[in-house]
C-alpha cells in the first residue's frame, strides 16, 4: 500500500494525497450521513493529464477508484466502502471554465467547476446556463452530468444530459477520450457522450465538458397559486403553458402539509395567504423580453384560471425580493424535513397527466398499510418528478417506522412501477438503490448495462458496488 500512495503523490503532489482518516472523513461520508467508508486515500488531481496517470496506475494495481465532485449526491454514489482498498478521486481542484463561445452559445468547463461559478461565468458572458438546484454554491458539473441532474428548470431546458455537447472523459485504462465538440448536429456513429452521463462514474471520469448556453433573460415573473388538487395543478399547467408557451421555466408542486413544515421550522417565514389550501404550484415565466410584457402575460393567464375555477387563490410577485421569498418557501421544504426528523424519502416520476392519479392511489395505499404516516410530497410537476416523501405519524415511534422503511419504499414503487414510471427520477442509484432496480428493471435491460460496464471497464475498478 505504501508503494501505491507514493506512486500516486509522485503524479498529484504530496499535499494532493489526503491518509488522515480525520482529513478525509469529509470526503468519505455522503451527505444524507447514511453512508461512512474508508478511503486508502482521497487523490485531488489538478488537471487531465494526473488524472489520466492516476486511472493507468490503479488499472496496472486493481486499486478500485470512486470519482468524487462536490459529494452533493442522495443515494450514495461517491461514497467508497469500508474496506480501505478503494481511493477517492476528488476532481474539485479542476475548476477552470475553459472557455466561453457567446455565438456558439456555449461553455467548456472542468469537471470540478462549482455549478454556481459556472452559472456566473455564463452571466458574464450575458448567457444562462440553466442548470439549477438547491446545492448549486457546492455541487460541480462533472458530478451533476454523472449523475444526470434535474432541478428546478427541466420543464423548459431538461436535465443535465439535454446541456451536454461534448465530453472529455479518462477511461479506466488511463486513456483520454477528446470528445468536446460544440455541435448542435453531429450524425457520425454512437452518440458516446450519452454513456458516461447518468453512469456515476462507473464507466469513467468525466474531466471536462462544453454545454450549451441560452440567452440571458431580461425578465422573470413568479406566482404563487393555491388549488383544490394536484389534479387542477396538471389542469393549471396545461393553461399556463396553452397562454405563455415555452417561457414557463419552473412548476413545481408543494402540499399544505409542505409548506406547514417550512413555516413551523423557518418561524420568520410569512405564507402569503390568509388561510391553508389543499396544493399550491408556485411557477415562474421568464423571457428576454421586458417585466411589464411578461407581468402582464402572467397576470392574464392567472386571471382567466380563477374566473374558470381553476385556483383558490393566488399572489404575483411585485420585486425580486418577493419572488426570492417565494422561491424560499419550495427550496426550504428539504431543510424542513430533516428538522421534523426523519423520513422515507423518494424521487420518483411518473408520466405528467398521471401524477394526481398516482398521488390519490399512493396515498391511500400508504394510509391502510401505515396508518397515519404524514406524507411530505412536492416536487417538479411540469416534468413528472415528485418528491414522495412519507414521515412517520405524529408523535409515533421513529425508530420502529424507519426501521419498516423497506416496507414503505415498496409502496411507492411499486405505484410508481404501475404507472408506467421510474423509482429514481433525478438522484440516480448509487448504492441506495443499487439492488432496488433490480425488482423494476428487466433481466434484458441489466444485461444489456453489464454489457457496456464490461466493455469499458473490464476489470470492474470504476465505482465498484454503485449502479450495477
Amino acid at each position: 500500500m505504501t508503494q501505491i500512495l507514493d506512486q500516486l503523490a509522485a503524479i498529484v503532489g504530496q499535499a494532493a494525497v489526503i491518509t488522515d482518516a480525520q482529513d478525509a472523513a469529509p470526503y468519505a461520508t455522503d451527505w444524507r450521513k447514511r453512508y461512512f467508508g474508508k478511503p486508502l486515500a482521497v487523490v485531488k488531481p489538478a488537471s487531465t493529464g494526473e488524472v489520466a496517470a492516476v486511472m493507468r496506475l490503479c488499472a496496472q494495481t486493481r486499486t478500485a477508484v470512486v470519482p468524487q465532485g462536490g459529494n452533493t449526491g442522495l443515494c450514495g454514489g461517491a461514497t467508497p466502502d469500508a474496506t480501505g482498498a478503494q481511493i477517492v478521486l476528488n476532481l474539485s481542484r479542476m475548476n477552470r471554465v475553459r472557455a466561453v463561445d457567446a455565438v456558439n452559445n456555449t461553455i467548456t468547463a472542468e469537471a470540478g467547476c462549482v455549478l454556481a461559478n459556472l452559472q456566473q461565468a455564463a452571466a458574464e458572458a450575458d448567457r444562462l446556463f440553466p442548470l439549477s438546484l438547491a446545492a448549486e454554491g457546492s455541487c460541480e458539473i462533472g458530478g451533476n452530468l454523472s449523475t444526470n441532474a434535474g432541478g428546478t428548470a427541466v420543464l423548459r431546458y431538461g436535465n443535465a444530459r439535454d446541456l451536454v455537447l461534448g465530453l472529455e472523459v479518462v477511461l479506466p485504462d488511463g486513456q483520454v477520450w477528446d470528445g468536446l465538440r460544440g455541435l448542435r448536429k453531429d450524425n457520425t456513429g454512437y452518440d458516446l457522450k450519452q454513456l458516461f452521463v447518468g453512469a456515476e462514474g462507473t464507466l469513467g471520469v468525466i474531466t471536462a465538458a462544453v454545454l450549451k448556453l441560452y440567452p440571458r433573460p431580461r425578465a422573470r415573473a413568479t406566482a404563487l397559486v393555491a388549488l383544490e388538487s394536484p389534479a387542477r395543478a396538471l389542469q393549471l399547467l396545461s393553461h399556463i403553458q396553452g397562454a405563455c408557451g415555452d417561457r414557463l421555466t419552473g412548476f413545481e408542486l408543494m402540499s399544505a402539509f409542505c409548506l406547514a413544515l417550512v413555516a413551523k421550522h423557518y418561524p420568520a417565514t410569512r405564507l402569503p395567504f390568509a388561510a391553508a389550501h389543499p396544493q399550491y404550484v408556485l411557477l415562474e415565466l421568464s423571457d428576454t423580453a421586458s417585466a411589464a410584457n411578461l407581468d402582464a402575460a402572467l397576470q392574464e393567464a392567472l386571471a382567466e384560471a380563477s374566473e374558470s375555477g381553476l385556483v383558490l387563490d393566488a399572489v404575483v410577485a411585485a420585486s425580486e425580493t418577493q419572488a426570492a421569498a417565494l422561491w424560499a418557501l419550495r427550496e426550504n421544504i428539504p431543510e424542513a424535513q430533516v428538522h421534523e426528523g426523519k423520513q422515507v424519502k423518494h424521487d420518483i416520476s411518473v408520466p405528467i397527466s398521471r401524477i394526481a392519479e398516482y398521488i390519490a392511489l399512493t396515498d391511500a395505499e400508504l394510509q391502510r398499510a401505515f396508518p397515519g404516516v404524514r406524507l411530505v410530497t412536492f416536487g417538479h410537476l411540469g416534468d413528472g418528478n415528485l418528491h414522495y416523501n412519507i414521515a412517520p405519524p405524529a408523535g409515533g415511534d421513529e425508530e420502529a417506522f424507519m426501521a419498516r422503511a423497506g416496507d414503505v419504499s415498496r409502496v411507492v414503487h411499486d405505484s410508481a412501477v404501475r404507472f408506467s414510471g421510474s423509482i429514481s427520477a433525478e438522484h440516480g442509484l448509487g448504492q441506495y438503490k443499487r439492488g432496488e432496480i433490480l425488482r423494476y428493471k428487466s433481466a434484458l435491460e441489466m444485461e444489456l448495462m453489464r454489457r457496456i460496464k464490461a466493455a469499458l471497464d473490464p476489470q470492474g475498478i470504476m465505482n465498484p458496488g454503485k449502479v450495477l
